[in-house]
């Protein structure tokens, strides 16, 4: 019997699953991917830590202090005071495990300054940071004997009473449902910024579907109007250009080479500082040439490849095109501190969580610190509440046998309507009517075709009718969850009429203190009810 389930292998699940497998209980990772594909790769400029570094002026009351503003008042303080308490050993676990760290002259974990930070506090690896933590976590959870199931995609949870006992899954090289069981479920697949399709640095597989499968069990979800922007990614392609860049003394400029803004300032002022000058009809480019290549390969060796690459740009010769571009979301599965859901031994944690960390927008570096600090936290909390006394029937659900049905029905779908063009229209929608800059009329515009798609879902279908590794299914199955989620998205949106954070309304442009709260979303009799809480 599987003691402890993780559904996604990033950096949050693979924390959980290491610290769940230090109690000796059986350990599982379903991953529709493979663990060194997820999104924690793009964390790419450090994670914040404050050290104890001879003349440091950093503190943990400063990293406090950075975060609470960022999250614009609707963070919680005990659970960002956890993980800020905590920086100094998280890092130091990660440097014991084997993170490969960049050094300073001292041999010291050398750091950075990230937007929104008041010091040098992120921890870096070059510009491999997620990466290089991603891997050693893997690593070691092969040492551990840690199993995994790959290429299986979450369909939905299974619920008694309130209870978690497992979940459906879709095997994606046979196209069979399954249904696996266990004592406690971690949910830990990352966000759903892939629904602003051809305008995110998210993978295709960024799609939400743990979200949205948490709605359909009575989960409530919080914060899904907040999706924060990353200043620089390549023009034309969304390929991310590291906030490292920037971090080590990048400038933005127009094409007269002109600085307009904070380059360090928060993303969400960055981000749309950059939008306006665009929308006014300039252009704006990422400035390293000044750093000289031996710094530019020494501190950001991944930025000098991808420029060279998709755009034929040399970052010491050549000023960088750039766009904002749809790269982090603060909404997510609602969670106390322990990563608790209102459903027994269902857990969430990561980018597909909601646990008041962020608030209404991530600091720079927290994003990794957050997945590792909570991780770990939710892994010895998944297995402190089993109770081994309780009885667990095995038996086949109800649940999978209904997801049989849903899966069979969808290759019998007229396929009138294709839904590759719908994701491609509703990524275009989103990045300019639920982008930057917001504003009622448009918001109820995108709300009208999201009910005019779910209206014609029914005529969408898969024209690949085979049985062996269908990625058409697969991804109509994810356009479905996306078209799902985005309608609490724009709810969300609709509901704040205020600017807070990451949520930028033109027709309300001040915070207002009656809205200093999280956004809670619950679905009812397939109604979604947005209350401030």
């Amino acid at each position: 019997m599987i003691d402890v389930l993780i559904i996604g292998s990033g950096g949050a699940g693979l924390s959980a699953a290491l610290e769940s497998k230090q109690c000796g209980k059986k350990v599982v990772v379903l991953s529709k991917t493979y663990p060194t594909q997820s999104q924690t790769c793009q964390a790419q400029g450090g994670i914040n830590g404050v050290l104890q570094k001879e003349n440091s002026t950093d503190t943990k009351e400063l990293h406090r202090k950075d975060t609470l503003q960022s999250a614009h008042e609707i963070g919680d303080i005990d659970t960002i005071n956890y993980m800020c308490e905590n920086s100094t050993q998280t890092i130091q676990w990660l440097d014991d495990i084997g993170v490969p760290f960049s050094r300073d002259e001292n041999n010291n974990i050398a750091q950075r300054r990230l937007g929104g930070a008041s010091n040098s506090r992120a921890c870096y690896s070059s510009d491999y940071t997620g990466l290089k933590v991603l891997h050693t976590f893997y690593d070691n959870c092969i040492k551990n004997n840690i199993e995994f199931i790959d290429e299986h995609m979450l369909l939905n949870f299974i619920v008694e009473d309130e209870v978690i006992k497992g979940i459906t899954c879709l095997d994606i090289k046979t196209t069979e449902v399954k249904q696996i069981l266990a004592k406690s479920v971690i949910v830990a697949t990352g966000g759903y910024a892939g629904l602003y399709n051809g305008y995110t640095t998210n993978s295709t597989a960024s799609t939400g579907d743990s979200i949205t499968a948490a709605l359909r069990v009575g989960c409530a979800v919080s914060n899904m109007e907040y999706i924060q922007f990353h200043p620089t990614s390549l023009k034309g392609s969304c390929i991310l250009i590291s906030e490292s860049a920037r971090g080590e003394g990048g400038y933005l400029v127009t094409k007269d080479e002109e600085r307009f803004v904070d380059e360090l300032a928060a993303r969400d002022v960055v981000a749309r500082a950059i939008l306006e000058k665009i929308e006014s009809g300039d252009e704006v480019f990422l400035d390293l040439r000044h750093l000289g290549i031996e710094k530019i390969k020494e501190t950001m060796p991944q930025e000098y490849d991808l420029a060279l690459e998709f755009c034929h740009l040399k970052l010491d010769q050549d000023l960088i095109p750039i766009m904002p571009a749809a790269h982090y979301t603060m909404g997510g599965i609602k969670t106390n501190m322990y990563g608790e859901t209102n459903i027994k031994n269902l857990y969430a944690v990561g980018e597909c969580s909601s646990n008041g960390v962020h608030g209404a927008n991530r600091l720079g570096g927290n994003s990794l610190l957050e997945i590792v600090t909570f991780g770990k936290l939710v892994g010895k909390t998944a297995i402190e509440n089993i109770d081994e006394k309780a009885q667990f029937v095995v038996k086949e659900y109800e649940k999978l046998a209904e997801d049989k049905e849903y899966i069979n029905n969808l290759f019998e779908l007229p396929n009138t309507i294709d839904f590759y063009d719908i994701k491609k229209d509703m990524g275009k929608l989103f990045y300019n009517k639920v982008g930057l800059f917001r504003e009622e009329e448009k918001l109820k515009e995108v709300l009208e075709d999201i009910k005019i798609w779910e209206k014609q879902r029914s005529q969408m279908g898969i024209s690949d009718k085979s049985k062996v590794y269908n990625t058409n299914l697969k991804e109509f199955i994810e356009f479905s969850n996306k078209l799902e989620l985005s309608e609490a998205i724009v709810v969300s949106a609709i509901h704040r009429k205020e600017s807070r954070g990451a949520h930028y309304r033109i027709d309300f442009k001040e915070e207002n203190e009656k809205f200093a709260c999280e956004t809670l979303v619950v679905k009812k009799d397939e109604n979604i009810i947005v209350e401030l809480s």
